[in-house]
């Protein structure tokens, strides 16, 4: 396994290529320079012409990815701050989904916030039955989806899904994930991985520019909502009183008190 960054490793199998987000301390918690590697990663494999699945997970059983570094949101405190912020999230997102291949999302324990939406950027996920999946952002943070984030969802869970997870800020079990549609399958911890090899090289077999076609009409299909602006929506949440309130309410491990400013 080649390290691209101490976060952010790259294994190649033959024609299947496995990209790991390597912060188990931190439940695979995302930062910018992942964000980054992330990015470029994407970006080179979808180059390759000898890689024919993508896999994507998290080292570690406790989590696929815990969301962003919240550390870094301190720092937001402009507009640009913010906008930079989240154009960084969507390249990542953006090169993932681009990917003219299928991604695989291999998830255990974890996949909340940004850990979600990482998933939702993927083609399939599947999960141990121990997964958590959620954007707990309503009762933690503040902040709130960026568009292309929030399409993602609305395409996979549909729109009243979406807006009782968002709302309620709870986590869904792995088979409530599979029954709102987020998930694709579910296996039991110890077949995970054999699972997710099973359904990679399936896909090796299979016609590479029909998997290629189907995801880019999607994708095609998807647009319209793909290029709507959000930016008021975000900088509304990002650079109120109730953001900065959540930040240091979680890094100080209390629950925020909300004012609505």
């Amino acid at each position: 396994m080649a390290a691209l960054t101490d976060e952010v490793l790259l294994s190649v199998d033959g024609s299947i290529a496995t990209v790991t987000l390597n912060r188990p301390a931190a439940r695979n918690a995302m930062n910018r320079a992942m964000y980054h590697a992330l990015q470029a990663t994407f970006e080179t494999l979808n180059q390759r012409e000898d890689i024919r699945v993508v896999i994507v997970t998290g080292a570690g059983d406790k989590a696929f990815a815990a969301g962003a570094d919240i550390a870094e949101f301190a720092a937001l405190r402009t507009e640009t701050d913010v906008l930079a912020y989240e154009q960084q999230v969507e390249g990542m997102l953006g090169a993932l989904e681009r990917l003219a291949k299928p991604v695989i999302a291999k998830i255990r324990g974890f996949a909340t916030g940004g850990g979600c939406s990482l998933a939702a950027a993927c083609d399939l996920r599947v999960a141990s039955d121990d997964a958590q999946i959620g954007i707990p952002i309503a009762r933690t943070l503040g902040n709130c989806l960026p568009m292309g984030n929030l399409a993602r969802l609305v395409d996979l869970v549909g729109p009243g899904h979406a807006k009782a997870l968002l709302f309620t800020g709870r986590l869904l079990s792995a088979h409530e994930a599979l029954a709102a549609g987020f998930l694709t399958e579910v296996t039991r911890p110890a077949d995970l991985d054999g699972r997710v090899d099973v359904l990679a090289r399936q896909l090796t077999e299979h016609a590479p520019r029909t998997l290629r076609a189907t995801k880019e009409g999607i994708l095609r299909l998807a647009a319209s909502r793909r290029g709507i602006d959000g930016r008021d929506l975000l900088l509304s949440c990002y650079l109120s009183e109730d953001f900065q309130e959540g930040v240091r309410a979680f890094l100080e491990k209390r629950r925020p008190v909300w004012t609505g400013r």
